[in-house]
């Protein structure tokens, strides 16, 4: 019921152009930092991302959809080539 209420509200704005000219119309929003990641961790999450460490989770997830991709395109690939690509991602 919020979020009816909220979106709403906004709609309501936009047609009265009180949402017109604002600061940064048009230009893509900066989301370097996840608001979901305590204040206090944001900076050495920041750096690991700069050095290209990404976290467990999603080295898992990337792993788990390039097994599936592989596994769907077995019939089509030389054995070989599907058992060497199957070892290396199960690194």
């Amino acid at each position: 019921m919020l979020d009816f209420l909220a979106e709403q509200r906004i709609v309501e704005a936009v047609s009265r152009g009180e949402l017109d000219n604002l600061p940064g119309a048009g230009k893509p929003l900066v989301l370097e930092d996840d608001p979901l990641v305590p204040e206090e961790l944001r900076l050495a999450y920041r750096i690991l991302k700069n050095a290209g460490f990404v976290p467990r989770e999603v080295e898992d997830a990337e792993r788990a959809r390039a097994l599936k991709k592989l596994s769907l395109m077995k019939p089509r690939l030389d054995e070989r080539y599907y058992d060497k690509a199957i070892a290396k991602l199960c690194r």
